[in-house]
């Protein structure tokens, strides 16, 4: 199941979905611990890129470790996202994403990310133009369409395809769906029948085995974990072992998921300060510990953490319960 972008490879073909908020340098670090072959950053405004002197750098910033990596961008207007994308290349990622995704109503409002789906026009004009500002391959992650009576992804896939994009990603749910309900696989499947370069599946992957049946039912090139790696890097350890060796890998203990916790939080520190890696872990250690015995009772804490002491503390609580 090797996936193939440009002239990377990787085999098989299991990806960190670009989730803003959460696949920053510490979180992508975790995850390729893990195994994770391919990972992705949070979402970049091209005109945030392009237009305004204040820059996010660590939206940039990663480590050799990370290789492959892809830097997902959005935006809407061809010129500023093909300047954007030259931008982009010269930090050196291993290829470009672009979001036609994105359902965040402050996103589609100003017709970037998942918006984009009502405008084929304009998306083949994105890929062209960002296609041809670069040399490192260029990538598009879409949705099935805005909504169930406007289904168009097999329309903008093969723009992209014929426009220069090297792999296509495709969510099996409509804009306006966001995450509710279930994810079409189906429309995956025909996207991968009809398309020459390599597709990848995204939506309801939350498991080794659901990512499995994703690359058998639907003959995709990889396939992509979003929502269910939040505070679950181990995901990766366990879907490459089962794909890999039919190997079982056991779910984390409680002291592996406080150990887990704490190194995301010290990672988060060395690159953020710890004032900001406290706002930011308070949900990240609730997903973390989600599910865990006496857990609940100490959420109300965790998303109120301030520092990396008081964190600790409440964790020590969470494994004397468990003991």
């Amino acid at each position: 199941m090797p996936l193939t972008i440009g002239s990377l490879s990787v085999n098989p073909g299991l990806a960190l979905a670009p989730m803003a908020g959460i696949t920053d340098h510490p979180f992508r670090m975790l995850v390729k611990e893990q195994g994770c072959p391919l990972v992705y950053s949070e979402m970049i405004s091209a005109k945030g890129l392009v237009l305004s002197s204040r820059r996010n750098v660590s939206l940039f910033y990663f480590t050799e470790s990370e290789r492959p990596i892809g830097f997902q961008l959005f935006g809407s207007d061809p010129s500023i996202m093909s300047e954007a994308a030259r931008i982009l290349e010269a930090l050196g990622p291993d290829f470009i994403d672009l979001n036609l995704g994105c359902p965040t109503p402050k996103i589609t409002r100003n017709g970037e990310g998942g918006a984009l789906m009502r405008n084929p026009r304009l998306c083949r004009d994105i890929f062209c133009a960002v296609a041809k500002a670069v040399s490192c391959p260029v990538t598009v992650k879409m949705r099935k369409g805005w909504n169930e009576q406007a289904i168009n992804v097999l329309e903008i896939a093969s723009l992209a395809e014929q426009n220069g994009i090297s792999a296509v990603t495709i969510h099996g749910r409509t804009v306006r769906q966001g995450f509710s309900g279930r994810a079409d696989w189906d429309i995956i499947r025909q996207a991968k029948e009809q398309l020459s370069i390599p597709v990848i599946g995204n939506g309801d992957v939350d498991s080794a085995y659901s990512a499995e049946e994703m690359f058998k039912t639907c003959g995709c090139d990889g396939v992509m974990i979003g929502r269910a790696a939040r505070g679950n890097p181990w995901i990766f350890g366990a879907a490459l072992a089962w794909l890999r060796d039919r190997k079982i890998i056991r779910p984390p203990t409680i002291e592996e998921i406080i150990n887990m916790v704490l190194k995301h939080f010290r990672l988060a520190i060395e690159f953020k300060t710890e004032a900001v890696a406290a706002r930011e872990m308070r949900r990240h250690a609730a997903w973390y510990i989600k599910g865990v015995e006496g857990a609940a009772a100490l959420r109300q804490q965790i998303v109120k953490i301030k520092s990396y002491n008081e964190a600790e503390k409440i964790l020590q609580n969470l494994r004397e319960k468990a003991q």
